[in-house]
């Protein structure tokens, strides 16, 4: 028998719960930087969930979706209401990692399936546990479109408040409400506007400032739908283990380890805006050594970070898809006094890196980018707006329409 998930146990958003779970990843199949954003109608296998579990241990993957409200509490529905065919879902499609140091096994999940398919349009989390939902392993979040969809249009400028107008961005955006009938659209419409891969410094809630018939206008200047705009991701290239690629000083193979060493940073709280072509924050797991799959090592990673000014009152840490888009402990960076630098290292796969360096304060969870990197307006953040409409009557929020808009054009 299926038991409900307990929502005490898990968060319901993208996190990671059980010890050597690694690399997760989820997207559109064979479109490694998208969204999970899947439509009522595709077809079986849209989506496609990837991670490595490096303790290789024997378990007995499922999996379950919850559906969410558009600001990701869970929804007033049960199970059945959303859900097309079983409760769970097991994964069977796993892979051995080949010729790597480092052994781990791969699973791979292709959603929706014959036997679990959402019916309902909106926010969903992909709960996966090892036999039964008492013993989490992690949830991602993904989203379910209507086959009709509403336009979105944006456009991202200099903050309209005169103070952050050379750090900040401000995403305005239209939408086209084509074939529904939206009555009472403050209370019923709602907007999100992510920045980046970052769900933490996402905007919720935001309603319609002015419209009429067919069109609602998202248009303010008082900051509400600002972001800072922090400055291009650094960069590095972990695909080869041969020799040193780009951003990387040095790689040897230590304490049964592969090593890498990237070329040390320096902070940039103050400098001067600087272009550069990034992944926004991702990172694309890539092997050229091998054409094999599945033959990614792991690698030790060392980061060294210069800064002529302390870090008082709070920790600095690596962050990026490369930590899951989270604050994590191995990626906190400590003072090496015979060197004069902060560092950290930690295991990560093969492939291509965006990185940045983030400030948090000692009793806070704001993770903050422009401590060490430096706000500019000119910096080329992808935004991804979401638009929901809860219906008079309806139980849930509806996913009605998805915009993507870039950086000042």
């Amino acid at each position: 028998t299926f038991a409900q998930p307990d929502l005490d146990k898990i968060k319901l958003e993208d996190r990671i719960y059980a010890s050597g779970i690694k690399s997760v990843s989820m997207h559109v199949t064979n479109l490694d930087l998208s969204d999970p954003v899947m439509s009522l109608n595709s077809e079986n296998g849209f989506l496609s969930l990837t991670f490595d579990d490096l303790e290789e241990e024997s378990r007995y993957l499922k999996y379950t979706i919850i559906h969410c409200t558009h600001d990701w509490k869970p929804s007033d529905m049960n199970q059945i209401e959303y859900i097309d065919g079983f409760m769970e879902d097991n994964i069977e499609t796993y892979n051995y990692s080949f010729n790597t140091v480092v052994h781990y096994m791969q699973y791979q999940l292709y959603f929706p399936t014959e036997n679990l398919r959402p019916t309902r349009s909106g926010n969903y989390i992909l709960f996966v546990y090892d036999d039964t939902p008492d013993n989490p392993i992690l949830t991602r979040r993904f989203m379910v479109v209507e086959d009709e969809t509403v336009g979105v249009n944006g456009e991202v400028h200099a903050s309209s408040v005169i103070d952050n107008r050379f750090t900040h961005q401000e995403v305005d955006f239209k939408v086209k409400t084509g074939s529904y009938i939206i009555r009472n659209p403050i209370m019923s419409v709602h907007a999100t506007i992510k920045q980046n891969g970052r769900w933490d410094n996402a905007i919720y809630g935001l309603t319609y400032r002015s419209g009429f018939p067919g069109e609602l206008d998202f248009d303010f200047d008082d900051g509400r739908n600002t972001f800072p705009g922090g400055a291009e991701f650094r960069t590095f290239d972990l695909s080869t283990l041969r020799s040193n690629a780009d951003r990387i000083v040095g790689l040897s193979f230590e304490r049964h380890q592969n090593q890498a060493y990237i070329l040390q940073d320096d902070a940039r709280p103050f400098g001067a805006y600087e272009t550069r072509n990034t992944l926004n924050g991702a990172c694309i797991y890539h092997n050229i050594d091998l054409k094999n799959e599945f033959s990614e090592d792991y690698v030790n990673t060392h980061f060294t970070l210069k800064s002529d000014f302390p870090f008082t009152g709070g920790d600095v840490y690596v962050f990026g898809q490369l930590t899951d888009w989270r604050i994590n402990e191995e990626a906190k960076l400590h003072f090496n006094p015979q060197y004069n630098f902060w560092e950290t290292d930690f295991f990560i796969k093969q492939g291509l890196y965006n990185y940045q360096y983030v400030f948090v304060p000692h009793g806070s969870k704001a993770i903050d980018a422009s401590y060490i990197e430096g706000n500019h307006y000119e910096t080329q953040n992808k935004y991804a707006i979401f638009v929901y409409f809860k219906d008079d009557g309806s139980s849930y929020d509806r996913l009605i329409g998805i915009g993507h808009v870039k950086g000042i054009q």
